[in-house]
């Protein structure tokens, strides 16, 4: 059973959670980083309303070379789930009914890490897009509140607009 979507204001602490996981992470996985940890996703953006789950990316070479480092993190209480396995590893924290945090393990450099980074920081320099972002989330949580994937795909043409308006 997933835990259902839900929006909340942002809470001041996601920055402070981030940086005692990136440590912990680190630490963990270091063989097999080649690229930086990032804070992304919507507990990136200062100000923006987000479901309570810190997003992070971990820079890798590639899914293959990789897939060891899933083994040490779940001594740090991370569960594998083969959740768009082609482009990345996705983990989450401490279960897929309570979820606190969800590592993903990106190629570095890869289209997808590039996307990422840049939303995060389109979203962190310009209020109007992070306003109309978060009313959407908003609305996509009432619809979607017990279907992940849906609120996920519900909310790419936004983020691929926005990434093009933006590129």
């Amino acid at each position: 059973m997933d835990a259902p979507v839900r929006i909340e204001p942002y809470d001041p602490s996601w920055p402070i959670r981030f940086e005692i996981e990136r440590a912990l992470i680190a630490g963990a996985i270091a063989p097999w980083l080649i690229g930086p940890i990032e804070h992304i996703g919507s507990t990136a953006v200062p100000g923006l309303a987000a479901k309570p789950v810190i997003d992070i990316m971990a820079g890798v070479e590639s899914l293959e070379a990789s897939r060891p480092a899933i083994e040490p993190l779940k001594a740090l209480s991370y569960c594998y789930a083969p959740y768009r396995a082609n482009e990345k590893h996705w983990l989450c924290k401490p279960s897929p009914e309570m979820r606190t945090h969800h590592l993903h393990l990106v190629p570095a450099g890869s289209a997808m890490w590039e996307e990422h980074i840049a939303f995060r920081d389109i979203l962190r320099a310009n209020a109007g897009v992070a306003s109309e972002y978060a009313e959407l989330k908003r609305r996509l949580a009432e619809i979607y509140r017990n279907d992940r994937d849906g609120y996920t795909d519900a909310k790419a043409p936004f983020i691929a607009r926005i990434l093009r308006e933006r590129g």
